[in-house]
């Protein structure tokens, strides 16, 4: 009896999925992978996903949508504090939940931070990902495995599954998908088939500019950027096959004297961040784009619950 053509076929599966992890543990990196678009921002730099941008897995059998965290950290701020919540709150809605920990990097306090917080949550299945598995040895990858494994026994959880990739290499990535993909749901698709994320391009779009603007900024900068655009308007009297979108954003910091640094000498780095995020927003959104930036200060706006509010948060 031929499967494929058999009406016994498997349900079709649906649901929502996120990746946690301490800053820098591939997340971000992950999501991409998997959605086979660069989505979240990928960084260098700790804690700089910040909105819940979510990528969709689109397969013949399933729609997994991934949900990505910010980072949970021990809060200083009232925005930390903000996204702790963020973060709680998504954990205890999603249907699966994956741990990311690099390979390169022994189990520390930060991830069993995490981890404790994970287990407070009983309902969720949670997978283990052992992720950056390119930068180990095959021994250190098989002790960094048993030390996962230990760690859910100690705090009481119980993994569904414990899975080594390397979202870089490429490998075992559709594997991971293949395994999440049972721990969701039977429903129909969530999503229009073409949909990779259901972000406002808007805030997709803030997301690459400040990723542009975060790159090579020296180490004080990293929570001091936001960035708001304010319109994206069709050009108008442009021919039909030659269409220009016009992209007016602020890059927001918190000092006068963070102006110099975001702006560099004779405003190139600012020239540089334009033309690095205009790339990449024209291959998001398909079509020429101008952008026009600027950069402002909003007084320590991480302390200031109105100008959260103004900025997203």
């Amino acid at each position: 009896m031929d499967n494929a053509s058999s009406p016994t076929q498997a349900p079709h599966r649906a649901g929502f999925a996120c990746f946690v992890g301490r800053p820098n543990a591939g997340k971000s990196t992950l999501t991409n992978a998997l959605v086979g678009t660069k989505v979240a921002i990928t960084s260098s730099r700790p804690q700089t996903t910040r909105h819940t941008v979510r990528g969709i897995v689109h397969r013949p059998d399933a729609q997994l949508v991934l949900v990505d965290t910010p980072g949970l950290h021990k809060p200083r701020t009232l925005l930390g504090e903000r996204l702790n919540d963020v973060v709680r709150t998504t954990w205890a809605e999603v249907d699966v939940i994956g741990f990311c920990l690099p390979a390169d990097q022994k189990l520390g306090p930060g991830d069993r931070f995490i981890a404790a917080e994970l287990a407070k949550i009983k309902k969720t299945p949670k997978v283990a990902i052992v992720t950056k598995t390119d930068l180990v040895e095959s021994k250190a990858l098989a002790e960094q495995l048993l030390a996962v494994d230990r760690l859910g026994q100690e705090l009481g959880i119980e993994w569904a599954e414990i899975i080594p990739v390397s979202a870089v290499g490429d490998k075992q990535v559709s594997l991971l998908s293949d395994l999440l993909v049972p721990l969701l749901p039977e429903s129909p698709p969530l999503y229009p088939e073409g949909d990779l994320t259901d972000e406002p391009e808007q805030v997709m779009v803030a997301e690459l500019i400040r990723e542009a603007a975060l790159e090579g900024v020296r180490d004080e900068l990293p929570h001091s950027i936001a960035v708001v655009v304010e319109e994206m308007l069709p050009r108008e009297g442009r021919p039909e096959n030659k269409p220009l979108l016009d992209i007016h954003a602020n890059v927001y910091i918190e000092r006068p004297s963070q102006k110099g640094i975001i702006i560099g000498p004779k405003g190139a780095r600012l020239k540089e961040v334009g033309m690095r995020s205009r790339k990449h927003i024209e291959a998001l959104l398909g079509t020429p784009v101008f952008l026009d930036l600027h950069v402002k200060v909003a007084k320590d706006w991480q302390r200031d619950p109105k100008q959260l509010r103004k900025l997203g948060f």
